[in-house]
């Protein structure tokens, strides 16, 4: 949950997920649709699925037991370089490193290092390095504070906060006052641009959704009907046509935006009283046992 969501964020959701899903077993049976519902909200929902990946995995190799080595726990589906380290150090006192964005910065601006952090040399060279160093007997409490330097002291750009730093007499970079311009890294490619249009279809009390393709981005979870462009009102009309929809009322003109970190969705939102007398295939209505994700709850 860790993963691209921050402490505060996950804590409720933790807790929440650990009363309905006790244990590895629990996990490795649980429905796929429940467990898309328990994750709803904090997004990257791959995660979920990876998790669950990981538990059967666990069950049926392991024999319900976590490993816990290294390349055990990477093997796991979901579970790459950093959070094997993490979970290797920190639970089972291994001298391996946990090497995100955080710990790249730290170990950037320490030695005085410009090259590039996005070259996944840098980063394997920086892993070994830090390897070297491990305390024996305190592999989980380096590996945290690591982790918590790079969150809370030593910030990207101007915002490091050299002066609390237990590491500043020790520091390249603040020695040399070239904080903000370490670490080095290269710009990310621009996201692309979808366009769509979302129809928010009111049929009486009810609303229909469909689930998303699982292959998809947000695979398998549901969402309202959508089509490519951003549709004009006679054009929504007719694709609603095209699904056997009969509109009483529509309005159109509300624009929504959300944002991935690859993809940014650019949509227009149509919604409609309608009338339905056969859902069209996949359709339901929405009820509290459907996962819809944030980028959907917002077109309401």
């Amino acid at each position: 949950m860790l993963q691209q969501t921050r402490v505060e964020t996950v804590i409720p959701y933790y807790e929440r997920f650990m009363h309905a899903v006790p244990n590895i077993e629990a996990l490795a049976q649980l429905d796929e649709g429940r467990l898309l519902k328990l994750w709803e909200g904090l997004g990257y929902y791959s995660r979920a699925k990876s998790l669950q990946k990981a538990a059967r995995t666990v069950v049926e190799k392991h024999g319900g037991v976590f490993p816990r080595d290294f390349d055990d726990i990477r093997r796991l589906p979901g579970i790459g370089d950093y959070t094997a380290g993490a979970i290797a150090s920190i639970c089972f006192g291994s001298p391996t490193p946990a090497v995100d964005g955080n710990v790249l910065r730290v170990v950037s601006r320490l030695i005085g290092c410009t090259d590039d952090i996005a070259d996944s040399k840098v980063k394997s060279r920086f892993g070994t390095m830090l390897a070297k160093i491990y305390p024996a007997d305190r592999t989980g409490d380096f590996t945290q504070s690591l982790m918590e330097l790079g969150a809370i002291v030593c910030l990207p750009g101007s915002r490091a906060k050299c002066g609390l730093c237990p590491l500043a007499a020790l520091c390249a970079a603040n020695a040399e006052g070239t904080q903000s311009a370490l670490p080095v890294k290269s710009g990310r490619a621009p996201r692309k641009k979808e366009q769509k249009t979302v129809f928010i279809l009111h049929c009486g009390d009810l609303t229909a959704v469909r689930r998303r393709d699982k292959s998809a981005l947000l695979g398998g979870l549901f969402e309202f009907p959508n089509a490519e462009g951003q549709l004009t009102v006679a054009e929504a009309a007719m694709q609603l046509a095209r699904w056997g929809v009969q509109t009483e009322t529509m309005s159109s003109g509300i624009r929504k935006k959300h944002i991935f970190t690859h993809i940014e969705w650019h949509r227009r939102v149509c919604a409609a009283d309608v009338s339905i007398d056969v859902l069209p295939s996949g359709w339901v209505y929405l009820d509290e046992s459907h996962a819809l994700p944030t980028a959907y709850k917002v077109c309401l």
